[in-house]
């Protein structure tokens, strides 16, 4: 399917479907990428779509850490069953509860608002972000910890020069899905949000195909294979977290 893309996208030929295609475009051109790049509204789009997906990967860490810390090494009553209610709320699928947050978001002026979307997100990730991080506190060894305070480090000691560094894969990769839900995200990006100059990367390029180019398949596939740029270089420079095992780390220190 990416071949595929790549290929409509340096194509003359506004043709999605054919008895004759073939990988190699008859038809070679770059008019695509540059009406892509200079004769839409991406650039914009796309800045509002990092700005988001930085706010959201910011603030859903900020919380999901020290949660899935105290999660992971406390035992109380009714831990279980906050996980569990966490795990329930996370499961259902994001049009259920479309309508519920729209009458949440709209006395408060949060409609058409990228405050109001934001807050959708971590809502939303903060809970995934949770669970990822605490199953891999849970494999840090405690005794880690207890020899560090017998060594005299305290609580926030232990965890920011010993922990963090030691879950540090698992924080990047849980950035990198936060990041990719976000520059993926299509339902709540074009029911909250309305006109060209506040789209998100989503958002603009249902528009695109939409409206804008009238059904113009190279530039769509142009403009699809360009904002996926962006992600896949993240994720070429973050690949080593995600192989890296937390309990050689762990040996190591």
């Amino acid at each position: 399917p990416i071949l595929y893309a790549v290929t409509i996208s340096f194509s003359g030929q506004n043709s999605l479907l054919s008895s004759d295609f073939s990988f190699i475009p008859k038809e070679f051109t770059l008019d695509n990428y540059k009406e892509v790049l200079f004769g839409e509204d991406i650039i914009t789009w796309f800045k509002n779509t990092v700005f988001l997906a930085v706010v959201t990967v910011a603030l859903s860490l900020t919380i999901a850490i020290p949660a899935a810390y105290y999660f992971s090494r406390k035992r109380f009553p009714g831990r279980k069953m906050i996980l569990k209610c966490l795990v329930l709320l996370n499961s259902f699928p994001a049009i259920l509860s479309m309508f519920a947050i729209y009458r949440i978001l709209s006395p408060m002026g949060l409609v058409n608002n990228r405050l109001g979307l934001i807050l959708v997100y971590i809502g939303t990730m903060a809970v995934f972000s949770l669970w990822n991080m605490k199953g891999y506190f849970d494999t840090i060894p405690v005794e880690i910890e207890e020899a560090a305070k017998m060594d005299g480090a305290n609580t926030m000691q232990v965890v920011v020069k010993m922990i963090m560094p030691l879950a540090k894969p698992s924080v990047v990769v849980t950035a990198l899905m936060v990041l990719i839900y976000v520059w993926n995200e299509y339902i709540y990006a074009t029911t909250f949000l309305t006109g060209e100059k506040k789209y998100t990367l989503a958002a603009g390029l249902n528009a695109l195909q939409a409206t804008e180019m009238q059904g113009s398949w190279p530039v769509f596939a142009a403009a699809a294979i360009t904002v996926s740029i962006p992600v896949l270089i993240v994720f070429f420079f973050s690949q080593k977290y995600m192989t890296s095992g937390l309990t050689a780390g762990g040996v190591k220190g």
